[in-house]
């Protein structure tokens, strides 16, 4: 059974750094395009960051971009996204998600086949 799992959110002040790890199970991540996306309240979901299975390529969204880092460990089966210079406007469930056949720039505009169940962040002093 496929299944994702996230870990490493919580509460951080405006400035401070988290990591979140996605681990994996029943399938073998060197396989698969990874995405991390976040939701806050009455927004609409955003592809945070992407990275490829195959040249390592990553994707950024704007609104990150210099302050958060993705990464990937197919040995451990694990995925990352370590978050630095959080702001308020990064309050959100973040979510892993995964795929296979896409470029990252792709990976973080659709939907892909398998989710998460999601970890809360929030940013506030």
């Amino acid at each position: 059974q496929l299944q994702l799992v996230e870990s490493g959110g919580g509460l951080v002040q405006p400035g401070g750094s988290l990591r979140l790890s996605c681990a994996v199970s029943g399938f073998t991540l060197d396989s698969y395009v990874i995405g991390w996306f976040r939701q806050a309240p009455g927004k609409e979901r955003e592809g945070v960051s992407c990275i490829s299975n195959t040249d390592g390529s990553t994707y950024y969204a704007d609104s990150v971009k210099g302050r958060f880092t993705i990464s990937r460990d197919n040995a451990k089966n694990t995925a990352y996204l370590q978050m630095n210079s959080l702001k308020p406007e990064d309050t959100a469930d973040y979510y892993c998600a995964v795929d296979w056949g896409f470029t990252v720039q792709a990976m973080c505009v659709m939907t892909p086949a398998y989710w998460g169940q999601g970890t809360q962040v929030t940013v506030s002093s």
